[in-house]
């Protein structure tokens, strides 16, 4: 069977994701699914990560720590990370428009190169600070931080206490929490 042309395959908008029921991401107006449900693990560390943000964050009135939101960085691109941390005033719209300085991603079987590659490219074009790429069947998260416009891996953290310059604040964050 031949590969279809990228021509060929239906170009969507944020006007055509806002229609569709479940949960997908829009991707440079390419469709993905984001099914099927997360795992109890993939669960789990999501809210181990969020409790940890919310903590850590606790006395800086610049950043709020969130789960899975909409964040519409142009008409053909609406994305959902797992978790993430915007600083400045939150718009009080259906979505995020401005740029987050820390996503995790947590790798599961139908994400994981996604993950790896496209949002990895996304957010690094997009200037997201930080991306923590999480793998729960290592226990290892992978952390990138920008600089000059690239992403430049900082270390593979398990048990680390590792600090994020987020700009408006500094916080610790304690990788050996997360994990089941």
């Amino acid at each position: 069977m031949s590969t279809p042309n990228p021509e060929d395959l239906p170009h969507y908008t944020h006007d055509d994701y806002v229609q569709w029921e479940g949960r997908w991401e829009l991707i440079y107006g390419v469709a993905h699914a984001m099914s099927p449900t997360p795992n109890i693990t993939h669960q789990s560390i999501s809210q181990h990560i969020a409790s940890q943000l919310e903590r850590v964050l606790e006395n800086c009135q610049e950043c709020h720590a969130l789960l899975p939101v909409d964040w519409k960085i142009d008409e053909e691109t609406t994305v959902q990370p797992d978790n993430l941390v915007i600083c400045g005033e939150l718009e009080n719209k259906a979505y995020l428009s401005k740029t987050p300085v820390l996503i995790f991603e947590i790798l599961s079987k139908s994400t994981a190169h996604k993950d790896r590659t496209t949002k990895f490219k996304l957010y690094e074009r997009e200037g997201v600070r930080h991306y923590v790429i999480v793998d729960p069947n290592e226990n290892i998260a992978k952390i990138y931080s920008l600089l000059d416009g690239r992403y430049i891996k900082m270390l593979d953290a398990s048990k680390d206490i590792v600090e994020f310059d987020l700009g408006k604040c500094i916080i610790l964050f304690e990788f050996a929490k997360i994990w089941l």
